[in-house]
């Protein structure tokens, strides 16, 4: 199994990406791909649980510095039908709790139907990203149109294991003229959740 190594990100949502996002088109892009995903955001929690072309993917928050960087640690790339333990781990990473009896395992129509969509805490979020990546100074940087319930917002990102590189890619794009804002919380301000 590879070396799971957290990664440093900066990122942010905003409708217009001004000169930033000019700076990091002025590099050769690498890869244009597009996908959809269901996020399941809880109000609870600040954990990043998606499912992406089959999988069950968790990352969580590790740490923010003192450049406001996050560092964030995959934890799982669990394969549907989820076992019960498996289910059990994303749960805990929602904060919210759940029935003692469950199934043996769950098919993703039955993970979204009998166990997020009961939830008060709980929501699936269909999300739609076309996402265009650059290799600037050895660090990962995205610009992504991301489409959620019809509407639509820009994000860019720099990423990293290194936070001083990513802190200085951010600076020389310009970024840092915008806050911060992972995707958890730039999903759940786009659909009004707390």
């Amino acid at each position: 199994m590879a070396e799971i190594i957290p990664r440093w990100e900066w990122r942010t949502f905003q409708n217009d990406l001004g000169k930033p996002e000019l700076n990091i088109r002025s590099y050769t892009e690498e890869k244009t791909r597009e996908s959809s995903e269901v996020y399941i955001l809880s109000e609870v929690s600040m954990d990043n649980t998606k499912i992406r072309d089959g999988l069950m993917d968790i990352k969580t928050l590790q740490q923010v510095n003192e450049n406001r960087l996050e560092l964030w640690l995959p934890i799982m790339k669990g394969q549907f039908p989820l076992p019960a333990a498996e289910i059990e781990k994303v749960f805990k990473c929602f904060r919210v709790s759940l029935s003692k009896n469950l199934k043996e395992a769950y098919t993703y129509e039955e993970y979204l139907n009998e166990l997020i969509k009961p939830s008060k805490l709980l929501k699936a979020v269909n999300v739609h990203k076309k996402r265009t990546g650059f290799t600037i100074d050895g660090t990962i940087v995205e610009i992504a149109e991301v489409t959620v319930d019809g509407k639509v917002i820009r994000t860019a990102a720099v990423e990293h294991a290194d936070p001083d590189l990513v802190f200085s890619v951010v600076q020389k794009l310009e970024l840092d003229m915008f806050p911060n804002i992972n995707y958890l919380r730039g999903l759940k301000n786009m659909i009004g959740m707390k």
